[in-house]
C-alpha cells in the first residue's frame, strides 16, 4: 500500500505566540519533509498549512498538538488545505497574512 500526499490547514490556540512555536512547527515539518508555511495571526492563535505523505503529516500533527516545551495547546482545528497555495519548502510567514 502507497500512501499519497495530504494538505492540512491548522488553526491552533493557547499559548502559541512568543513561546518559539512558529520555529517549532518549521523545525518539524522539515523534519518530517513537508513543505507550507507558518503564521502567528492577529487574534493570539497561530496558523500552519503543510502537504506531504500522509503518515509524515500525521507524526507532526501529534507533535503540533503538544507543541513547544513553553507553550500550551488549548485547541487546534483542522481542515483540509489547498495544495495549490503550498510552497516547495517549508517557510515562516509575516504576521497575519
Amino acid at each position: 500500500m502507497t500512501s499519497g500526499n495530504i494538505t492540512k490547514h491548522y488553526f491552533i490556540s493557547g499559548r502559541v505566540q512568543g513561546v518559539g512555536f512558529r520555529a517549532f512547527t518549521q523545525r518539524i515539518a522539515e523534519e518530517s519533509k513537508l513543505n507550507g508555511w507558518v503564521r502567528n495571526l492577529p487574534d493570539g492563535r497561530v496558523e500552519a498549512l503543510v502537504k506531504g505523505a500522509t503518515p509524515a503529516v500525521q507524526s507532526f500533527e501529534a507533535l503540533l498538538r503538544r507543541g513547544p516545551h513553553h507553550g500550551e495547546i488549548t485547541q487546534v482545528e483542522v481542515r483540509d488545505g489547498d495544495a495549490e497555495s503550498i510552497p516547495n519548502q517549508f517557510e515562516i510567514r509575516k504576521d497575519g497574512r
